[in-house]
């Protein structure tokens, strides 16, 4: 895998890196909406230092996360129970007189 180094910068503070190339997109994508929403966050609240902004970033973004994961853990619920109807179903309609004995 093939490495590279990349500095982002989030509130005026520059991080350097060591990733994957493929990742290069991805790092500079997130960290331009973690500077973008911490930057809403400090318009909209009061702080006392941009680790306070970071936070609350962090928080804001694992809380839609685990949203998200429950949402999916319902809909993969949902289909399991789907394609189990589905299956009786066709194999009470491919073997009908092995189900009616």
């Amino acid at each position: 895998m093939e490495t590279q180094s990349v500095t982002v910068t989030i509130l005026e503070r520059s991080y350097k890196l060591q990733i994957a190339a493929a990742e290069e997109r991805y790092l500079r994508t997130a960290a331009s909406l973690i500077d973008a929403q911490a930057r809403l966050f400090g318009k909209q609240y009061s702080y006392r230092d941009h680790q306070d902004l970071v936070a609350m970033v962090a928080l804001s973004q694992i809380t839609e996360l685990v949203k998200m994961q429950e949402n999916q853990q319902y809909k993969d619920n949902e289909l399991i129970k789907k394609l189990t109807e589905i299956d009786s179903l066709l194999e009470q309609n491919l073997h009908p007189t092995q189900n009616s004995l």
